[in-house]
């Protein structure tokens, strides 16, 4: 009498993560996006390493968040992943005010986003 199961929207080869509610603008954390797209994934998580950008460490978690998906839930092999996508969308916005001068205000927006990052095992070469 349970609720059935969804159909799965990806290949048998992918895994998926989702980080929600990460408190920074997608234009922001698109640019970590970029560095890791394509990449093998051991490369991608020593770039987010030693990445500067404040928002790596989170986007590091979503990416081994993704590896363990892939080893436990889908028996994929990790030394053969690598980062198909990493893409980046609007979440909420906080709205804040400002006072500014003669009884005005300045609106202020606090964006943001989220990051779904899809690691697919590599075929034999």
């Amino acid at each position: 009498m349970g609720k059935k199961s969804a159909v799965r929207d990806l290949a048998d080869t992918e895994a998926r993560a989702i980080i929600r509610n990460l408190r920074i603008s997608p234009q922001k954390l698109n640019l970590v996006a970029e560095q890791i797209r394509g990449k093998p994934v051991q490369r991608a998580l020593m770039d987010l390493e030693f990445s500067r950008r404040r928002i790596s460490g989170a986007v590091k978690a979503g990416l081994e968040s993704a590896i363990a998906n892939a080893e436990n839930n889908h028996q994929l092999d990790v030394d053969r992943l690598i980062v198909a996508e990493a893409t980046v969308g609007k979440n909420m916005v906080m709205k804040r005010w400002r006072a500014r001068a003669r009884g005005r205000v300045a609106r202020i927006q606090k964006p943001f986003a989220e990051i779904t990052i899809v690691v697919r095992e590599q075929e034999e070469a």
